[in-house]
């Protein structure tokens, strides 16, 4: 039977990046998809982008039509990536209307037979504002309620969200409430207690604690490889590969192997035979994966010996050849902003757990 209402709609905020946003949309749709099926999900306006099927989308619309597999198309999901240039183009060439008719028209193709959609916005409150779509002016252009999304303690947290929901309430859109992200497990129940209790001074609700978990945050070796680049040497099958810990390759072998242990990342010159020795050691004994080596990242663009290499294919270890230096790739494996991609199959599935464990999903649907 068609659904002719008109649909829930939820637009997921955050108080700057790196809050977790995404993970909480995932889990959100994923408990929306068991509670009030069919749902629909759009990120109106994306800043970071790929292509899938030749259309150029936000890469977190690229996840959810991974995982959900919706029936719109991935234009619809995501009407508007902002490239390189698109600011200083608008600047100079303002089209606001174009916007708005390309972001309503999504969304409606999107919401059509839905029972929910949830929407996810880019970054704070404010954010789009130099090219006149704001996350606030999206939400309110939807007819959205909001969600804030931060993480942190205790008072940070509270005056970051303050300052979003005063920005909201400027374009009248309805605050929901808040979701704290990535709370220390050991300091979930005390920081609940006062955030709680900080917020509902502000007469806005807390709908949802959900602590920490360092699974979320390690990059996985197929994020690396798209990240740095270079050449993959071994180890194809098994780029899904998480690291935890990084080893650069500055010290003896011997000494080496005191630090490689659960899920490390060695990064060596493609020269130090001795060390990718050490680290195949590592492997070969690894089995119960207490010095288990993820990964092998060989710089300065120097190709071990063909003995080396053949070696390095009878383990499953993936390996890249780059061509920086040891500690530019180091910094730059730090550098990473990591998000759930959609072959992270085991972070999807925490995703979709915490969320339904941590967060007053029904209380949202009920407000809406």
């Amino acid at each position: 039977m068609a659904i002719t209402k008109k649909p829930k709609r939820l637009f997921v905020a955050a108080t700057r990046q790196d809050q977790g946003k995404t993970t909480i949309c995932l889990g959100l749709l994923a408990a929306f998809e068991e509670l009030t099926p069919p749902v629909g999900f759009i990120k109106p306006v994306g800043q970071r982008y790929v292509e899938v099927d030749g259309v150029r989308v936000d890469e977190d619309v690229a996840l959810m039509r991974a995982v959900f597999k919706p029936d719109v198309g991935l234009a619809d999901m995501s009407p508007v990536t902002v490239g390189h240039t698109f600011t200083r183009d608008y600047i100079l060439n303002p089209n606001r209307q174009e916007l708005v008719d390309r972001v309503r028209g999504a969304f409606e193709r999107v919401a059509a037979g839905k029972r929910a959609v949830v929407i996810e916005g880019t970054g704070h409150a404010g954010v789009g504002s130099c090219f006149d779509l704001s996350n606030a002016e999206v939400a309110k252009l939807l007819d959205a309620k909001v969600i804030i999304v931060t993480s942190g303690g205790i008072g940070a947290p509270i005056d970051e969200v303050m300052l979003n929901a005063a920005v909201f309430r400027e374009h009248g859109v309805p605050l929901l409430g808040v979701i704290l992200n990535k709370v220390r497990p050991e300091k979930l129940d005390t920081v609940a207690t006062f955030v709680e209790e900080g917020l509902s001074r502000k007469g806005v609700d807390l709908l949802g604690v959900v602590p920490h978990e360092d699974a979320l945050a390690n990059p996985t070796m197929r994020q690396i490889l798209d990240e740095v680049g270079g050449d993959l040497l071994n180890g194809e099958g098994f780029l899904a590969n998480e690291i935890e810990t990084v080893i650069v390759g500055a010290m003896t072998a011997h000494r080496a192997l005191d630090y490689i242990y659960h899920n490390s990342l060695l990064i060596t010159p493609g020269d130090r035979d001795d060390l990718i020795l050490a680290a195949m050691s590592s492997y070969a004994v690894g089995e119960d994966k207490a010095n288990f080596v993820a990964g092998i990242l060989l710089t300065g663009g120097v190709r071990p010996h063909e003995n080396i290499i053949r070696l390095l294919r009878r383990t499953n270890i993936p390996v890249l050849l780059v061509k920086g230096d040891s500690y530019s790739i180091a910094a730059a494996v730090n550098n990473i902003k990591i998000k759930i991609q959609p072959s992270d199959t085991k972070k999807i599935v925490m995703a979709r757990r915490l969320i339904k464990r941590f967060v007053n999903v029904q209380r949202i649907l009920d407000a809406l």
